[in-house]
């Protein structure tokens, strides 16, 4: 490659302009944390990587969030990454983001793992916090629907039901609701407020 005078780099451009009749770089590899500044004959820029065609009819499938550009997102980046906001479903590689292969192999490793620690569970252990309505005070305006991350809540009848399968008790509906027609199961809406201003005394 020297012979051909080719120089490759790992880096992130920033900007580009006219000097003395060529095309300068400037930039940083991303492999030193250095910035780079190289003469260019000509500058291709690369093509963009997008979700396969599928990607949107598994999210809503499998009732899997999905980023701003399309792709599959994790529950948390840096406390879940490879776990999606529904149970027992995990990401890995490109469906989530475009990544190299070292990256796409250790997070498969990592979904694996995760797998393996959940199949070996004799059982299946679900926290007791999950959302419970009131029927009598809902009116069925579809806002906790809305509010949910985990996709736990429909409407049935005028009223909101809760999966208690799906619903991983974040209080998101709970906080939602104008006519507090759903709490917590064993916290109400009353019981926080009250530890909330004994935090604030």
């Amino acid at each position: 490659m020297e012979d051909d005078d080719t120089l490759y780099l790992r880096g992130r451009v920033s900007k580009l302009y006219r000097k003395d009749g060529k095309v300068r770089v400037l930039g940083t590899d991303t492999l030193t944390g250095q910035n780079v500044e190289i003469d260019a004959d000509m500058v291709v820029l690369a093509l963009a990587m997008t979700p396969s065609k599928g990607t949107a009819e598994i999210a809503k499938t499998l009732k899997i969030g999905r980023d701003k550009d399309g792709f599959l997102a994790e529950a948390h980046p840096k406390l879940r990454p490879v776990e999606s906001v529904t149970g027992g479903i995990y990401l890995a590689g490109a469906a989530q983001a475009p990544k190299d292969i070292p990256e796409t192999v250790a997070q498969a490793g990592a979904a694996a793992s995760k797998v393996i620690a959940l199949l070996s569970q004799a059982t299946l252990n679900r926290s007791p916090l999950i959302a419970k309505v009131r029927r009598s005070h809902c009116t069925g305006c579809g806002m906790c629907v809305e509010a949910c991350p985990f996709f736990a809540i429909r409407l049935e009848g005028g009223k909101a039901i809760v999966n208690e399968a799906l619903c991983e008790g974040c209080g998101s509906c709970s906080a939602t609701c104008l006519r507090a027609a759903i709490d917590v199961k064993n916290v109400t809406q009353m019981q926080i407020h009250e530890m909330i201003e004994a935090c604030l005394a």
